[in-house]
């Protein structure tokens, strides 16, 4: 099955040093990709940088992962089931974040097993395959 790979992961994966290259190889054939708003919130950690220095390497890191990996928007498809998703959870008293609800969205629309390393916001999302990592 195809990936969609959570920001919780790259920022694991920087930290380390590691690049986002590195990702890949560890899933060989398998399609890889992240949400928008993966896009978004590793953006914002180039935003919030303290210093130059550290900037630059965080947005060199964040543009690696770009050229690396497709991002997929939010789509009418991914909207739909972003919906049923929000109902569905607030029904249950287990509402997540909005950008976790969106970036689980993207996934279940696009039948794609999400890494994470969160397992406390997506394991309440049904249906929604989730690789630990």
């Amino acid at each position: 099955m195809a990936l969609l790979i959570d920001s919780s992961i790259f920022i694991a994966l920087e930290r380390r040093g590691e690049t986002p290259v590195s990702l890949l190889d560890r899933f060989g054939d398998q399609a890889v990709a992240i949400s928008a708003v993966t896009a978004s919130e590793l953006l914002h950690g180039v935003h919030r940088a303290e210093g130059a220095v550290r900037r630059g390497r965080r947005e060199s890191f964040v543009e690696e992962v770009f050229q690396a990996l497709p991002v997929l928007p939010f789509t009418l498809d991914v909207a739909r089931v972003h919906s049923r998703l929000w109902v569905d959870l607030l029904a249950r008293g287990a509402m997540i974040g909005e950008r976790d609800l969106i970036i689980a969205a993207t996934a279940l629309a696009h039948n794609l097993t999400l890494v994470s390393s969160d397992r406390r916001h997506f394991g309440s999302i049904a249906d929604l395959s989730v690789a630990l990592w």
